[in-house]
């Protein structure tokens, strides 16, 4: 059986966990390893011994800050396309810097195994040194991320037609953002192709690209001063009815906390 955790999503830290019962990876730890710890614990999981390695999708300290921490005092190593590895290395914010065997370059476009996963890294438009989702595939089940996505490309559309289960950025309302307290040079990166994905440019890719396969998706990175969840859930669900998708019978569709910790997803 596949298991899916969300340990918190959004710019105060995001990190995910997806496991067997044989594996397990983190993907990004943008969050204290103290609560990450608890959180296990409070699950009933084992914390380290069910980790593989872990995933970075990106060099931004929201998503890396305790990478280099965890995989030091663990020895866990750390899969980064080659450039985000050299991000990781010039970032303040990640004080404990990896160590050479611990390094584990990604090519996008090419997949690898770790564990019981069959895992495939992909591009994604970002204003970070680099930035990679993954489709991650285990038992017959495919499972997709993408977070800190400034557009949706081709490659995507298709990814998410083949996942059963996909984690997609509805960061910003586009008028919360307009009329927000963000500077207009904020605003503008923000929306300019490599910086995040609205509610309705998400909400659009998944209506015109979801597959009758998708079973379960959890909207993520949704900023805390240009949106809320009751409005992503809104724009998604309905951009969903509208293109003849029952919200809740052939999808489900959630919005992950900010801060938070999910509970267990059984993926099935």
């Amino acid at each position: 059986m596949l298991n899916f955790i969300s340990f918190g999503s959004g710019s105060s830290g995001n990190c995910y966990y997806i496991y067997t019962q044989n594996s397990g990876l983190l993907i990004d730890v943008g969050v204290g390893t103290r609560s990450l710890k608890k959180a296990f614990h409070d699950y009933g999981l084992r914390f380290v011994d069910g980790f593989d390695g872990i995933l970075v999708t990106h060099d931004h300290a929201d998503h890396i800050k305790s990478v280099g921490s965890l995989s030091k005092k663990f020895n866990l190593p750390v899969y980064a396309t080659e450039t985000v590895h050299a991000g990781m290395d010039r970032n303040y914010c990640m004080r404990c810097k990896l160590a050479h065997s611990n390094r584990m370059k990604v090519v996008k476009g090419e997949s690898f195994n770790v564990g019981d996963f069959r895992i495939t890294p992909f591009d994604v438009p970002h204003d970070s040194s680099d930035n990679v989702g993954y489709l991650i595939e285990a038992d017959g089940i495919a499972f997709c991320l993408l977070t800190d996505v400034g557009a949706i490309t081709d490659e995507m559309k298709q990814l998410i037609s083949r996942a059963d289960y996909l984690v997609i950025e509805a960061n910003y309302d586009p008028q919360m953002l307009e009329t927000g307290p963000y500077s207009r040079y904020l605003k503008d990166r923000i929306r300019n192709g490599h910086g995040h994905l609205s509610n309705v440019q998400c909400a659009l890719a998944l209506a015109e690209n979801l597959t009758s396969r998708l079973k379960h998706i959890w909207l993520c990175h949704l900023s805390q001063e240009n949106n809320k969840p009751e409005l992503a859930l809104a724009t998604v669900c309905h951009t969903l009815e509208d293109a003849g998708i029952r919200v809740g019978e052939d999808v489900k569709v959630e919005a992950l906390r900010r801060t938070l910790p999910t509970g267990i997803f059984s993926l099935t």
